[in-house]
């Protein structure tokens, strides 16, 4: 994998936790941007995304918004991230 995947969080959102676990269990790297805390990355997540809802990952040039681990391995696995 060429560049850190960055995903975009909400303390204590369920989606949010699964996600991230997922990621370490996994270790795959990963710059965390939490978005109640941070108005810079929260007008990230929505430009990038389209909407306010999280976890929100970008991977390059590809974006995954509001999503459970279901849809993060499809979409890691499409890029070769996880086998």
């Amino acid at each position: 994998m060429k560049e850190n995947a960055i995903l975009y969080v909400k303390s204590g959102c369920p989606w949010c936790i699964d996600a991230e676990s997922f990621l370490k269990r996994n270790k795959i790297p990963y710059t965390r941007r939490e978005v109640l805390s941070d108005a810079a990355a929260m007008k990230e997540m929505v430009e990038l995304s389209g909407q306010r809802k999280a976890p929100t990952m970008k991977l390059g040039n590809d974006v995954l918004a509001d999503f459970g681990v279901d849809e993060l391995i499809p979409f890691l696995k499409k890029r070769g991230v996880v086998s």
